[in-house]
């Protein structure tokens, strides 16, 4: 930690929070600085106990883990956007900042898991549906921008005794994590079987029908998901696999929502769904994938490709302007390279001052992206098509600061570990003039992307079935 901060300044801001107006059952939060530490690294001496933990990885810029629980509500139904709104707007506005000058990657942020459908469909429940939306205050913050970190813890309090010792429970659980980043963590190589995943013979029959309804003009797009799922012989770390996923997708931001130590949603998203910073937003358009050996070049004069891009970069577009916004967007895509995947990318901004963040999500998603189009239709069908519970996947998942700052990704590129169980899911964008052998391939790189990721993130073998 930075020499010139000491345990007094922190029990002085403490103090100084108690008097402007804490009493009984106040939230406070106190944060101090501390560089040197990788937010990634320290996540188990954060999340000891095997209770929620979280991770944001934009690295090399906004790096964020979080653990515990300090607030949260969890709901199913309707309304998840406002109602999840209004808990970030309430339970920000409780909260007494012990550090106010702190800067903008230290402030409070409300954590928030979507699920892709609004209600889970009633044949699927036990196929392992998510919550509407989960949205959590975290016990404890770490993150780092930069060169520079910071701490901060938040809990509710009732006397100015337990603000000292919540100042005292702080500074030790600085001195923690910067002893325990000092030994990196472990990736262990595993023997995978080579066996024949039967996920191509599983999809072939919904992507055919997928594909004439698009061709006859029932949907301009559909985007169909398959689900491949693997078994462990012991629970899985994902920790060691997002360290790596820093390494091989360093444009994407690496996620993690681990409800407990029995289920861990984690991947590496390339897709923005919404950013604010300062009032300014940005959506990013994410549409169109190139093999393995493109460079993107074809890409860019694909037709299919440019249609299923456009048809996005529209949408997007058309909603935001419903909102009462002027989008501003490039005239053509350029070339986004994600691994071994280069997409078709175009940033959609505009000036959104005073527009709550859940309210423009709940506009946005799902886009044409991830679901098709028309909207209400597509969703229909993948209702019908796909066999199993989307849950997480696809859906918004990010923070709301103090501020009204926010970022909300799109879970894809993901997997969904409980227990000796992996399940990761893919999808393609159809449209007319779509192939099924080049869509399956697709669908294969993708999933790939993790697949690789699983042979050297522990050491048990692991089989499809």
């Amino acid at each position: 930690m930075p020499a010139k901060f000491r345990f007094s300044d922190l029990l002085n801001a403490a103090q100084k929070a108690w008097g402007l107006g804490c009493g009984d059952d106040s939230l406070l939060s106190l944060a101090m600085p501390l560089d040197g530490v990788d937010p990634l690294q320290a996540l188990p001496t954060l999340g000891a106990g095997g209770n929620y933990r979280f991770l944001w990885d934009n690295t090399p810029g906004l790096c964020l883990v979080a653990s515990g629980r300090c607030q949260q509500l969890d709901l199913t139904g309707g309304r998840r956007f406002e109602l999840a709104q209004r808990f970030c707007d309430l339970t920000l506005a409780r909260l007494h900042d012990g550090a106010p000058q702190a800067p903008a990657q230290a402030r409070p942020r409300v954590l928030l898991a979507f699920s892709f459908f609004e209600e889970s469909a009633e044949q699927k429940i036990d196929d392992g549906a998510a919550p509407s939306v989960q949205a959590v205050l975290p016990r404890w913050q770490l993150s780092r921008h930069g060169l520079h970190g910071w701490l901060r813890v938040n809990a509710t309090i009732s006397s100015f005794s337990e603000a000292r010792e919540l100042a005292e429970q702080c500074w030790l659980m600085a001195e923690a994590v910067q002893d325990v980043t000092r030994d990196p963590l472990q990736a262990n190589v595993i023997r995978r079987h080579q066996t024949t995943e039967d996920w191509q013979d599983r999809y072939r029959a919904p992507l055919h029908q997928a594909i004439n309804l698009v061709e006859t003009g029932q949907l301009h797009k559909l985007v169909l998901a398959v689900r491949n799922s693997v078994k462990l012989t012991a629970p899985l770390d994902p920790l060691p696999l997002l360290r790596r996923l820093r390494q091989q997708q360093t444009n994407s931001c690496r996620f993690l929502w681990q409800r407990n130590a029995n289920d861990s949603f984690f991947g590496a998203s390339p897709e923005r769904l919404l950013s604010l910073r300062r009032g300014y937003l940005r959506s990013d358009a994410l549409a169109g994938t190139a093999c393995e050996d493109d460079d993107g070049q074809r890409l860019l004069r694909s037709e299919k490709d440019r249609l299923e891009h456009e048809l996005v970069v529209k949408t997007i577009t058309k909603e935001l302007q419903h909102c009462g916004l002027t989008p501003w967007r490039r005239r053509d895509p350029h070339l986004s390279r994600h691994g071994s995947l280069t997409h078709l990318h175009t940033p959609i901004t505009a000036y959104a001052s005073d527009q709550a963040p859940l309210k423009l999500a709940k506009k946005l998603h799902p886009t044409p992206a991830v679901a098709g189009l028309p909207g209400r239709e597509a969703m229909a069908w993948l209702r019908v098509l796909e066999p199993f519970e989307r849950g997480n996947y696809a859906a918004p998942i990010g923070w709301i600061d103090n501020q009204g700052d926010a970022e909300l990704r799109v879970a894809i590129r993901c997997g969904h570990a409980r227990g000796h169980k992996v399940d990761l899911t893919a999808g393609a964008g159809l449209v007319r003039g779509s192939c099924p052998e080049r869509e399956m391939q697709e669908i294969n790189l993708k999933l790939n992307v993790l697949i690789k990721e699983l042979d050297t993130a522990t050491n048990t073998n692991i089989r499809g079935f």
